[in-house]
């Protein structure tokens, strides 16, 4: 199935066929077009659009971590590979008449044109947020003309990570109205949900001794409650504009670091010390490494 010629808004302006970056994907498609060609690479001609699942998720992570630590080239390269990913899923369609490169790229564009009306309509809005609370009012009415979920909260993927999820979901209710006025409300929150896991693992006695014995209903408490501070501490994260998942890998990076160190700081095996020689090892870690 090819895409049908576009339907240009009138102030949109395509690029030329001249223009290196066209050029430069015009020859993206003929490398893919050769690789699926007769004479092309056995292990790119054997995959399948669910093969190359799994490597869209690849890519994008390799390409996050390319923009949260590495250089301008790295961070071209792993968006090639992710780009290179789609163009062969696309391929692959075109192949069993499904779709091609072209439904992908002119479906964006229709979506981006109707998505920002203020760029190519006439609709007025001066800052982000009116830009955020117009598209999700489109978008829901996108899914309302589809007879989809209309929800405030709909089209936020399952499969995402949960904290970057969270993020997602608290950017949404926000957008309907369902906010407090500043973070305080969010940080008040997150308080309410430690002193109810306080309470939960103190009834459980698992706050003493992680492996007490405990009943059913007492460890799904815990459960319940540590997953509420998780989510009103990602909720609290959104409300002062900040996102939750690049948080929790910073942090994780952090201690990595210190670990590490912490290691190379002891007298002797790990498991010969005791907690105040390695809480002792681990704070000096944390004054070198920050």
């Amino acid at each position: 199935m090819s895409a049908s010629p576009p339907n240009l808004h009138p102030s949109e302006t395509p690029a030329s066929a001249d223009d290196p970056r066209v050029v430069a994907f015009a020859r993206l498609l003929g490398v893919v077009d050769r690789l699926r060609g007769e004479n092309g690479c056995p292990w790119d001609k054997k995959q399948t659009v669910a093969t190359m699942a799994k490597f869209l998720v690849e890519e994008s992570y390799e390409a996050l971590e390319a923009v949260e630590r590495k250089t301008d080239a790295d961070v071209a390269e792993e968006c090639g590979d992710l780009l290179m990913v789609i163009a062969l899923v696309a391929r692959i369609a075109q192949e069993g008449q499904r779709f091609d490169m072209g439904t992908v790229a002119h479906g964006v564009s229709d979506k981006l044109v109707r998505r920002h009306p203020h760029v190519f309509g006439e609709v007025v809005a001066k800052d982000a947020e009116t830009v955020v609370a117009n598209w999700e009012a489109i978008k829901k009415e996108e899914r309302k003309d589809k007879q989809e979920d209309a929800s405030a909260l709909a089209g936020v993927p399952l499969a995402l990570p949960a904290l970057q999820r969270a993020a997602r979901v608290s950017s949404k209710a926000v957008s309907a109205g369902f906010k407090w006025s500043n973070a305080e409300g969010a940080l008040a929150k997150v308080e309410e949900e430690q002193r109810e896991l306080a309470v939960a693992l103190e009834e459980s006695g698992m706050a003493r001794d992680p492996k007490a014995k405990v009943s059913p209903a007492q460890r799904a408490a815990v459960e319940h409650e540590l997953g509420d501070v998780l989510l009103a501490s990602a909720f609290l994260a959104s409300y002062l504009d900040l996102d939750p998942e690049a948080l929790c890998r910073q942090a994780l990076t952090r201690f990595e670091g210190r670990f590490r160190a912490m290691e190379q700081d002891l007298p002797g095996p790990m498991s010969a010390q005791t907690l105040p020689v390695l809480m002792a090892a681990l704070e000096r870690a944390k004054k070198a490494k920050g």
